[in-house]
């Protein structure tokens, strides 16, 4: 079946860094754009980051400059490196993969990010 595992997260200072990363099986990988989402307590599901087949990125408002998303076709992951982590940024954080022409969306379970002094 397919599959998309999310590792990486955990507990951090403020100003702190994680990076997390996705891998996905049994799938065409380079043919997915490939996104990560986060949801904190009571607040709905929010875009974070997502990354084109073809390379093209976008950033919520909120994490420009701070994060970074990346993925590499060959290994089937896509990474999201957050830096200078606020509080704010405690969510739960989903990796998304989407492909149009399948008429698929797949998501993973989910990994904690929690940033707390």
């Amino acid at each position: 079946q397919v599959q998309l595992v999310e590792s990486g997260g955990g507990l951090v200072q403020p100003g702190g860094s994680l990076r997390l990363s996705c891998l996905a099986s049994r799938i065409t990988f380079s043919r997915y754009t490939m996104s990560w989402y986060r949801q904190a307590p009571g607040l709905e599901r929010e875009l974070v980051a997502s990354i084109t087949n073809t390379g093209g990125i976008n950033y919520a408002d909120s994490v420009k400059g701070r994060f970074t998303i990346s993925r590499d076709n060959d290994k089937n992951t896509v990474a999201l490196q957050m830096n200078s982590l606020k509080p704010e940024d405690t969510a739960v954080y989903y990796c998304k993969a989407v492909n149009i022409w399948f008429q698929s969306i797949f998501w993973g379970q989910g990994t904690q990010v929690t940033v707390s002094s």
